[in-house]
């Protein structure tokens, strides 16, 4: 029981980063009907930008996070302008726009390679002893991550529900040329969901980095989980994106729990390698009988 609840404490840290990317992810398939494959290389390119910050000129970590967040959007809406843009101006195809996206992914992670190295970094962090209750050991950094996420989560909540841009973003996912024709700004909208899902996106990469070491691929090993989780809680619908990240962090990390009182037993458990197929498997038990997912997608 011991080990469940750790893997539990475990889970919901790791389902809290899918938790921002997958919304990120979704608030882009639901607006732009992109399925961005780039988006697991946006999470690793904001935790760099922190690391660059946190290392290089010594700055607090969370103003680190911030700065490495901004960067990221910056990049996000570059990409915007120089790739997506014209690539819907000629009105390519979705599936040319997802290969376009894994092209871009490759491009931003070998350029983390070949800028900070292939090797494992960390930020420069000071280390605290782990608080212990009834035996489980929670890290203070994964309970920031766990509070951090929900912050967010709240914020983007109130955004969606009572902004005016947020209503504007709702309309264009519904109906694009409706929004258009009511006098919604759709180029507005492009701008600001970039903001928001690559800002989402870039910020859980970037608390990530504190209960993790930063490696070039990590974006692309979560990418996975990240869909996973979209199709799981239904496509468009970032509620049902953070139902579904949370479902696959938990059961990722408790599946792989191999309980010492098995003794010779523990060689049939499931090794933390499978780890990432576990939540395929349940979106595809989920899928098999709700083909649309747990909740209503766009």
């Amino acid at each position: 029981m011991i080990e469940v609840l750790q893997s539990t404490i475990d889970g919901i840290a790791v389902g809290s980063i899918i938790a921002l990317a997958a919304v990120g992810l979704t608030l882009t398939y639901g607006i732009l009907r992109l399925s961005n494959f780039a988006h697991g290389d946006i999470l690793t390119l904001g935790a760099y930008f922190a690391f660059f910050a946190n290392t290089t000129f010594k700055i607090n970590i969370w103003l680190a996070i911030a700065i490495g967040s901004l960067l990221s959007i910056l990049v996000v809406l570059i990409c915007e302008k120089i790739l997506w843009q014209p690539l819907r101006a000629k009105r390519a195809t979705t599936t040319t726009m997802m290969i376009v996206s894994i092209g871009l992914a490759l491009v931003i992670r070998n350029a983390i390679v070949l800028i900070w190295g292939a090797k494992p970094q960390k930020y420069d962090l000071p280390t605290f002893p782990a608080i212990n209750i009834y035996d489980v050991a929670i890290t203070r950094n994964k309970i920031v991550v766990i509070i951090a996420a929900i912050a967010i989560i709240a914020a983007l909540h109130y955004l969606l529900q009572n902004t005016k841009i947020g209503k504007a973003m709702r309309a264009v996912a519904d109906n694009p040329e409706l929004a258009k024709v009511s006098g919604i700004n759709v180029n507005a909208v492009i701008l600001w969901t970039w903001v928001i899902a690559g800002g989402m996106t870039a910020f859980g990469g970037s608390i990530y980095g504190l209960i993790t070491n930063l490696r070039p691929n990590m974006g692309w090993f979560m990418i996975l989980p990240i869909f996973a989780a979209v199709i799981l809680g239904g496509i468009g619908n970032p509620y049902g994106a953070i139902a579904g990240a949370f479902i696959v962090g938990i059961s990722q990390e408790v599946a792989t729990t191999c309980p010492v009182a098995l003794g010779e037993l523990q060689k049939y458990c499931i090794g933390t390698d499978y780890k990432l197929g576990i939540g395929l498997v349940i979106m595809i038990c989920v899928l098999l009988f709700k083909p649309q997912g747990l909740f209503k997608g766009t």
